[in-house]
């Protein structure tokens, strides 16, 4: 769908901030999430954005609805791994679950793939499942040494589930093997590592003694040894149906 060429710069420019904040700023980025959605509700680039936005502030029933217009406007099932997430946090893991056997699946890419793998282990821990979790994660990708974008996530997740199953001196490999792939940071194995290995990092900076002179304290102690505002334009009404699905306006409870 074409837009005018103001309305289609405003509608960028919102778009634009929501991609900058998404992960710093969350509220911020749905603010403008809301304002490109009433500029241009019938875009699916703006309902895409628009579900980032409330999926990252935990509206999970918008963030929902938001993807399905999305993907009946564009046909993609580009988004289904993180709709099923969002099942799991409206409550519903056993929907996630059945997502995952969905054919959609089948047409995901690699990477689409693997985040549903990610998300059905996910459902599995929600249901109190934790041995089924490992087993779902267990695949060709995570056996894999190459090491790719969705790498650090999936060694991370893999590791997480073997702790929750008691399984320790596996899940520090694990933890071990996803540091060695997160080059960006993206997960926090080394706190983990450190934490399993009764390292506490100390605020260095953040103490004074009674006369005002910082406190000198090692960078680390091992526990054994101490026993912009939105962008405003002239808007459209949206039709009802453009809001999402009714069945979606529930809340769900709020997922860490």
């Amino acid at each position: 769908m074409s837009l005018p060429k103001t309305l289609a710069e405003d509608v960028a420019r919102n778009l634009v901030m929501v991609a900058r904040l998404l992960d710093e700023d969350p509220e911020q980025a749905y603010a403008y999430s809301r304002i490109a959605l009433r500029l241009a509700s019938r875009v699916a680039a703006v309902r895409e954005a628009a579900g980032f936005a409330a999926y990252a502030t935990q509206k999970y029933a918008e963030a929902l609805a938001e993807f399905r217009a999305s993907r009946r406007m564009t046909g993609s099932v580009e988004l289904w791994p993180v709709m099923a997430d969002c099942e799991r946090g409206l409550g519903r893991p056993e929907r996630a679950m059945a997502m995952a056997g969905e054919p959609e699946v089948q047409k995901l890419d690699k990477a689409g793939q693997v985040e549903m793998r990610l998300v059905a282990a996910g459902a599995r821990r929600d249901m109190g499942q934790i041995d089924a979790a490992i087993v779902t994660l267990q695949s060709s990708e995570l056996a894999s040494s190459a090491v790719h974008p969705w790498t650090p996530r999936l060694r991370y997740a893999y590791a997480d589930a073997l702790l929750a199953a008691g399984r320790e001196d596996e899940a520090r490999e694990w933890f071990g093997k996803a540091l060695e792939a997160d080059k960006d940071g993206s997960t926090d194995a080394s706190d983990r590592l450190a934490e399993l290995d009764g390292v506490e990092f100390v605020d260095v900076l953040g103490d004074d003694d009674e006369d005002g002179a910082p406190v000198s304290a090692p960078a680390a102690t091992d526990a054994a040894d101490d026993a912009e505002a939105p962008v405003v334009a002239a808007t459209d009404d949206l039709d009802d149906d453009d809001l999402g699905d009714e069945d979606d306006d529930e809340d769900g409870p709020v997922k860490a």
